[in-house]
């Protein structure tokens, strides 16, 4: 099966994804649609209350599916100004569109430069499918 990995992201080899957004400083966090795939039905989310602090390579939730619990890493430092309540309450939706509706944290970031060391999309893909 063949996944997309869009270019405007960087990728964590524990499969999160950031999106920053140059102008606010905000990167949005979410899992990879490998990531999903791998995973199969997913059934619980945990996620931090917006106001909390995440440490870049830290867990900062779980996602639990009926074959795993994944903690999830974050690709960055910051504070948490939203959070993906919807995924909360329906984590199955994550299935439904990884890169788009389906992120889990907008985080300001402390220091935008701690994604310079995360994955490209071609080298994530390279992993994933190696």
């Amino acid at each position: 099966m063949a996944f997309e990995y869009p270019d405007d992201l960087k990728y964590l080899d524990s499969h999160e994804y950031a999106r920053l957004d140059e102008d606010s400083g905000v990167v949005t966090i979410g899992i990879s649609a490998f990531a999903v795939d791998q995973l199969g039905d997913i059934v619980f989310l945990e996620l931090p209350e917006v106001g909390d602090t995440v440490e870049r390579g830290e867990n900062f939730g779980t996602v639990e599916s009926v074959k795993a619990v994944e903690d999830l890493k974050s690709p960055v430092s910051g504070e948490v100004l939203e959070r993906n309540d919807v995924l909360i309450d329906a984590p199955e939706q994550l299935a439904d569109d990884p890169y788009g509706d389906a992120w889990l944290l907008k985080v300001k970031a402390d220091n935008v430069e701690e994604l310079e060391d995360a994955l490209s999309a071609e080298e994530y893909k390279e992993q994933v499918e190696a």
